[in-house]
């Protein structure tokens, strides 16, 4: 959708929720909006549902509060700002509208961006951009008592000449500013141009215009409207109105479909963050995590963990086999143990999207694709030449992705292997076994470009202890790495029998995994000696070990082949998957979670009542654990250790933008009525490309009709 028309449903919504009349003529009645009535343009509008969860209150003020929310379509954070209609005067109520229509109007990095409102009975909400860099206390206070840096953040180059003399604004001057912004278009200068801003507002007041329009190159009706639009005197110029109805724009005019407003779905859940293994076999339940916010992400390392929130910042701890003295992989700038969760600072203002740990290092990337690393640098897994010593105590940015984002990190023990955004794959660290793809088994200390056939779009990267997985769009696995009980699932089987030379344990390249093939996989999850994988059916597969039963067939035969799980996971559908040491934990549509393998040292969160009788503390068969019913957005698990996340819905509810009563009468409606005029006046132009080929660009119709080569 356009501009113009997205901010006309904007205002169409506006005017519907709040009761006022329409200025095409029509009027609002009651009810919901999701009629499907025709529409500007034909056909008829069906009403888009958009999903919220509610993360949790910023802040409240005099008529309302702030309130955060992941809008589950795009996993995006917004904040919802509330206003309580009852409590407000007629003139704070059109001041609450004006608002609206102000901040749909307004689209710029440097300014809070506007996406929608609805009307949940007498109450107003208004959807804003998330900002996550804290308010301006928290700024000082980050700055540690040095200054900030003098900054110039604008200038009024499209000031009119009487706002420079201190004239009271009037809507005169927006077609002044509209008249500088089409001489731009027409010239590549500003209108106005000065060294500073006192001698740009004598040159305006004084109507000295940096330059003149080529009246060779563009036609004569065109210049003359920008020459009224820049009158000096405001009475002179024309009107919105006027503009829009010389023919010169009359024939640029577009009809835009105006959709209907979206329908908000709120759900209230729980989200609460759990940890076992290690020796406590009881799942232990974060205080720390829940309490200050939600958790999007966790990731089990050997000696600790990490969680991305869903404010995107990162918190690390060891596990019960960190030890006591780590080597900066928890990103805090020292080597100490922190047995609680703890915020990674240093990467406080950096939104964190995903995470991923090694043995004793941690890589992390951000919403814009960049790459943060710390903790050992023995096998060079930092990625930056080992030039920061052998321990990296807080997170150091990869410059080698500054032009090139990741989509994706993966860390095995002592080896890291990244997915860009254009689909390209790189590792680096340890290379023993050939996990790293580049067909040999050298290390290096930074990202090598992985050669992988053209013909193959690869959408994700796994790495297990030690070997990498590839997962590409049409639901191949290509593996590298040690291949032992073939865990990479690289064995040949032809006509029952198993030929144990091929690819049994070092292909030092990526190489098709032929026995899933008869599958469409869309996750993989490696573990220390046996794999597991989830197909586009939601059934689940399993290859490797099955010394301990971890691959849940029942028995604890030796097993070459692919495994398609039965018995307890019969007919569910698995959405998680993950292996550890030895065990693998699952997680069901129908929010049951499983777990099978070896019970030693609490892996499998198995009570004293839970557990097998006899001294044996496997289980060959998935079994049910964690109690009542749990939702897992997230698990992972490695060595003895497990962490993942739960959620239940608490309730539901849709608010629909419907004509509340609340009418603050037609009079406001002059106010956006007249700014989607400016928006029509500009939106004639501004599709346009800018001249650059002078020969070909005679008068106004040619220059408009290069916008063609452009889409909107």
């Amino acid at each position: 959708m356009s501009v113009l028309g997205e901010y006309e449903r904007h205002c169409d919504s506006i005017n519907s929720d709040f009761g006022s009349e329409s200025p095409g003529g029509g009027e609002s009645g009651p009810g919901p909006s999701a009629s499907a009535g025709p529409r500007v343009g034909g056909g008829a509008a069906e009403q888009e549902e958009l999903h919220y969860i509610p993360i949790r209150v910023l802040g409240r003020g005099a008529f309302g509060e702030a309130t955060l929310y992941r809008r589950t379509e795009d996993d995006s954070l917004v904040v919802w700002k509330e206003v309580d209609l009852t409590r407000l005067s007629e003139k704070e109520r059109r001041d609450a509208l004006n608002e609206i229509v102000i901040l749909a109007l307004l689209q710029h990095d440097n300014i809070i961006a506007y996406y929608n409102h609805f009307m949940d009975n007498t109450t107003l909400l208004i959807e804003l951009e998330y900002c996550n860099g804290g308010n301006l206390y928290d700024k000082i206070l980050r700055q540690k008592d040095k200054l900030f840096e003098e900054e110039l953040v604008g200038t009024p180059y499209y000031m009119s000449p009487e706002l420079c003399q201190g004239v009271k604004y009037n809507f005169k001057s927006d077609i002044w500013a509209v008249g500088c912004v089409i001489f731009e278009l027409l010239t590549l200068k500003r209108t106005f141009d000065a060294t500073n801003p006192l001698n740009l507002c004598v040159k305006i007041v004084q109507g000295i215009r940096a330059m003149e329009v080529d009246s060779s190159q563009y036609s004569l009706e065109l210049i003359q409207m920008v020459h009224e639009c820049l009158d000096q005197n405001p009475e002179q110029r024309p009107t919105a109105d006027e503009l829009l109805d010389r023919p010169l724009l009359r024939k640029r005019r577009r009809s835009s479909t105006v959709t209907e407003a979206p329908i908000a779905v709120v759900t209230s859940r729980t989200s609460e963050v759990y940890v076992w293994g290690g020796g406590k076999s009881t799942p232990q339940k974060l205080d720390v995590i829940k309490s200050g916010c939600s958790s999007w992400q966790v990731c089990a390392g050997i000696t600790h963990f990490a969680v991305v929130t869903v404010e995107k910042e990162l918190y690390t701890w060891v596990n019960m086999q960190g030890g006591t003295k780590l080597h900066g992989q928890l990103g805090h700038g020292d080597k100490a143990s922190y047995r609680q969760p703890k915020h990674v600072e240093k990467l406080q203002g950096k939104a964190i999207r995903q995470v991923s740990c090694g043995e004793d290092f941690t890589v992390c990337v951000t919403d814009e694709g960049q790459l943060y690393a710390f903790g050992s640098d023995y096998y060079g897994c930092i990625g930056v030449d080992k030039i920061a010593g052998s321990e990296v105590l807080e997170p150091m940015q990869l410059n080698f992705f500054l032009s090139n984002p990741v989509e994706q990190v993966s860390c095995g023990d002592n080896h890291v292997v990244v997915l860009t955004r254009n689909k390209e794959v790189y590792s680096w660290g340890c290379g023993e076994h050939g996990r790293l793809g580049l067909d040999s088994e050298e290390d290096y200390y930074t990202p090598q470009r992985v050669d992988v056939p053209k013909a193959l779009i690869i959408v994700a990267v796994q790495c297990g202890s030690d070997g990498t997985f590839l997962l590409t769009q049409s639901g191949k696995v290509l593996a590298c790495g040690l291949n032992e009980f073939n865990k990479l699932g690289l064995n040949q089987c032809m006509s029952g029998i198993i030929n144990h030379e091929a690819y049994h344990e070092v292909p030092t390249s990526f190489t098709l995994a032929k026995q899933l093939s008869f599958y469409k996989i869309r996750t993989i999850a490696p573990g220390k000696t046996h794999t597991a994988a989830i197909d586009e059916r939601g059934r689940l597969l399993t290859f490797g070990c099955n010394k301990c039963g971890q691959l849940g067939v029942g028995n604890y035969k030796k097993r070459l082949g692919i495994n398609l799980l039965g018995g307890p996971l019969g007919g569910k559908q698995v959405i998680r998957v993950s292996c550890g040491d030895e065990f693998t934990i699952a997680a069901t549509d129908d929010n049951h979670i499983f777990a099978w393998g070896n019970g030693g040292n609490g892996r499998l969160a198995m009570t004293p009542t839970e557990r097998p009788h006899g001294s044996d503390i496997c289980t060959s068969w998935p079994r049910p654990i964690f109690g009542s019913l749990h939702h897992v957005p997230d698990l992972s698990c490695r060595g003895w250790h497990t962490i993942l996340i739960v959620e239940k819905v608490l309730n539901s509810k849709t608010i629909r933008s419907n004509s509340s009563g609340l009418s603050i009468g037609t009079g406001v409606s002059v106010i956006w009525d007249y700014a989607k005029k400016l928006n029509l006046v500009l939106s004639s132009f501004l599709p346009a490309r800018v001249p650059v080929d002078s020969s070909r660009l005679t008068d106004a119709d040619m220059f408009w009709d290069q916008k063609d080569e452009h889409p909107e």
